[in-house]
């Protein structure tokens, strides 16, 4: 239970009963880090739905579904990817870009790369459709699910930091059961539109690849930064390939 609660109230701005911890108590925490995924997946679906049916106009909607994974997760992840595109952005050495990731303040590249981010996935879900949302809103567990697999399994950058913590507090099992998570996930994409969920999974696979590549390349490792910068583009390139994927 402690392990649940944890994962919520790190990595969602839901309310939850608080209770003391330990690194120990973490035990289990990314086991429960895709259901924060869910959740926001079902509120955006059923922000879309309650908005389509109340009037809303498309770019409204857009924009609320856009903000919604911000306002949910209080903007952890997408504190990731901006460091991260600071960090890779400043064409320095592999500490000096640790080091970056470290800085509380933010550069132009990130609040560039920020509104880039933003305007894509506004753009994207304004071209969202009924037939879409659920496969979109599977997506955001989907990426949870490989970003925790990517702290359980990946070379670490650093020997401190929530990366590290996580990895370190992490059971024997967890690794399985986030695999087995993994295959439910892919079972419930394909069951809910087969075409959506292959491009999906495909889009996933790809990105998990190519951030193990450019962390391991950039930063000899991830850190809890860059499993946060890979978790927004995996939600951003699955949103992308479902769209593009509607139609053709």
């Amino acid at each position: 239970m402690k392990s649940l609660l944890i994962a919520f109230s790190l990595y969602s701005r839901l309310p939850v009963p608080k209770c003391e911890w330990e690194e120990r108590d973490m035990r289990y925490s990314m086991c429960f880090f895709p259901l924060v995924g869910a959740v926001l997946g079902l509120c955006g679906t059923s922000v879309f739905w309650g908005m389509e049916a109340l009037g809303f106009g498309v770019m409204s909607r857009a924009l609320v579904l856009a903000a919604l994974p911000v306002l949910v997760t209080g903007g952890i992840h997408m504190d990731g990817y901006l460091d991260t595109v600071d960090a890779k952005s400043s064409w320095k050495g592999r500490e000096e870009k640790l080091e970056i990731l470290k800085d509380p303040h933010m550069g132009a590249f990130a609040c560039i790369y920020g509104i880039v981010y933003m305007s894509l996935s506004a753009a994207f879900f304004s071209e969202t459709g009924q037939g879409e949302i659920v496969s979109i809103s599977l997506g955001y567990v989907l990426s949870r699910i490989l970003s925790a697999l990517s702290v359980v399994t990946f070379r670490k950058a650093k020997k401190e930091g929530m990366a590290a913590a996580e990895a370190r507090a992490c059971g024997a099992p967890v690794k399985w059961i986030l695999l087995a998570e993994l295959g439910a996930c892919a079972a419930a994409m394909t069951a809910v539109c087969t075409r959506y969920g292959l491009v999906s999974l495909t889009v996933g696979i790809c990105c998990f690849g190519w951030y193990r590549h450019t962390s391991y390349k950039h930063f000899g490792g991830i850190t809890g930064d860059l499993a946060g910068y890979f978790l927004q583009l995996c939600e951003l390139g699955i949103l992308a390939g479902i769209i593009v994927a509607s139609k053709l």
